[in-house]
């Protein structure tokens, strides 16, 4: 079973294919792990990807019914993951990357992009997470109920005060846009993105197009993509084209 160890962090990782490295970071908020990937994305990276990508995906720290484990940074949440995401890469010994996202993986990439801008070098934030105005606490209160009790019932060190402040830090503090980085960052932001935009609620047309506006290096694909199913491989295409145009020589 891959793993990759960084003092009490134990992540869990799966590869597929050959090529110039894509991070694949599954969806499902605290809660996602790479079964996600078939079971509830519009197409699976790791499968449609695979031909042209060394794709390689991971398990989130602590998600539940996943195999990752590691503590829970109360203080610095956003930043404990992009460790995660970017310890992986060392690991592997690979420098630069693209990387794609979906929901929660769409804050992620942003803070990726904020930490390492010469290594990201393309990005695609698919059905990203984004802040609604109309349910303000929507992921505050949908990992208190989902995630916060598992996690404190697995581990005894885990209580559900820290779950609390570790929510509050990472949706509350910057509560009004992608949660991970302000819009001066992705304002400034050079790095090629491809924004696959959903209209869900936590995951709001509205953000998603927003981000793509403010980049001065994003585009966008059509929308909807996801439904009727035919649309899919168009917008396949579409992340297929981006991905090939940002591939180095």
């Amino acid at each position: 079973m891959p793993i990759y160890t960084r003092g009490s962090v134990q992540i869990y990782y799966e590869e597929a294919g050959s090529g110039f490295p894509l991070l694949v970071i599954p969806g499902g908020g605290l809660n996602a792990t790479i079964g996600y990937l078939s079971e509830r994305t519009p197409f699976n990276p790791m499968v449609e990807l695979k031909d042209q990508f060394r794709c390689i995906t991971m398990d989130l720290r602590n998600a539940i019914g996943g195999k990752s484990s590691g503590p829970v940074e109360v203080d610095r949440p956003w930043d404990a993951f992009a460790d995660d995401q970017l310890g992986l890469m060392d690991h592997l010994g690979i420098d630069t990357f693209m990387v794609i996202g979906f929901c929660i993986g769409g804050p992620f990439i942003w803070k990726m992009l904020e930490r390492a801008p010469g290594r990201v070098i393309a990005a695609v934030p698919a059905t990203p997470s984004g802040f609604r105005p109309e349910a303000p606490d929507l992921f505050y209160r949908n990992n208190m109920n989902n995630w916060a009790p598992a996690i404190c019932q697995k581990r005894p060190d885990v209580t559900m005060e820290m779950c609390s402040a570790f929510l509050k830090k990472m949706y509350h503090e910057n509560n009004d846009f992608v949660f991970s980085v302000t819009r001066d960052f992705v304002r400034g932001c050079k790095t090629p993105v491809l924004v696959m935009p959903d209209d869900t609620e936590p995951h709001p047309y509205a953000t998603a197009e927003e981000s793509a506006l403010l980049a001065p290096n994003a585009q966008m694909t059509f929308f909807p993509w996801k439904e009727p199913k035919d649309r899919v491989a168009l917008a396949v295409r579409h992340l297929r084209t981006f991905l090939k145009a940002n591939t180095p020589k």
